[in-house]
């Protein structure tokens, strides 16, 4: 694996940074909060987006998106909340990194709202019914769930939304060009028989009959 060698000036300190760039201004301080108060709460009740991060023993990052009706992550208490883990392609990245390691990042989205929410803590995997069942959909109970301990919830400014232009769709690309994901995957898994319309007819029937 190439090394960072590659790159001729590597900053290796906290000092460097804060050179450069100086030092949060006090509202940037005193953002984050400990509890999940009724702003949050509302903020999370109409996001139907998050991504979820984690990282393994080791310290092997994961990044997972996680997408649902709005309110869809049940918020129990001030302190606590549980993301519904749905039917997916059983890697279960961020589900393994949660056992050997609970640290966890969410990063909440509302489409058209260019600020997220950010709320990081402790989480585990639960299995208890009685809190599934609140989650269900279509009938359908979710085998497990990410429970999470929030010890710390802030607003993230809009800068990266404003700059991608991500909810505006005049700067969306146009039908057609965007990447041919059953081709990718079809020559990334490099498997003998394996064609791209192999592939879309899968996710096509993964999409139609296995969301729930």
């Amino acid at each position: 694996m190439t090394g960072f060698g590659i790159f001729r000036e590597v900053i290796s300190s906290e000092n460097e940074l804060r050179e450069m760039y100086g030092e949060p201004s006090q509202l940037v301080q005193n953002k984050a909060i400990t509890q999940i108060d009724s702003h949050v709460r509302d903020f999370i009740g109409q996001a139907p987006f998050l991504i979820i991060a984690t990282a393994s023993a080791n310290g092997k990052c994961d990044a997972s998106p996680r997408g649902d009706a709005p309110g869809f992550v049940h918020i129990v208490d001030e302190h606590h909340l549980v993301i519904p883990e749905r039917p997916g392609n059983k890697r279960m990245d961020s589900i393994t990194n949660i056992l050997a390691n609970p640290q966890i990042g969410l990063i909440f989205m509302i489409p058209t709202l260019e600020e997220t929410l950010r709320v990081n803590g402790r989480a585990c995997i639960i299995r208890d019914a009685e809190l599934l069942e609140k989650m269900a959909v279509k009938g359908r109970v979710p085998t497990i769930g990410i429970g999470v301990q929030v010890e710390e919830c802030f607003m993230h400014c809009a800068k990266a939304f404003m700059r991608s232009g991500l909810w505006k769709p005049d700067t969306w690309p146009e039908e057609g060009t965007t990447p041919n994901v059953p081709q990718i995957l079809a020559d990334h898994v490099k498997l003998p028989g394996v064609t791209a319309k192999e592939v879309a007819e899968g996710l096509q029937d993964s999409y139609t009959k296995r969301l729930y």
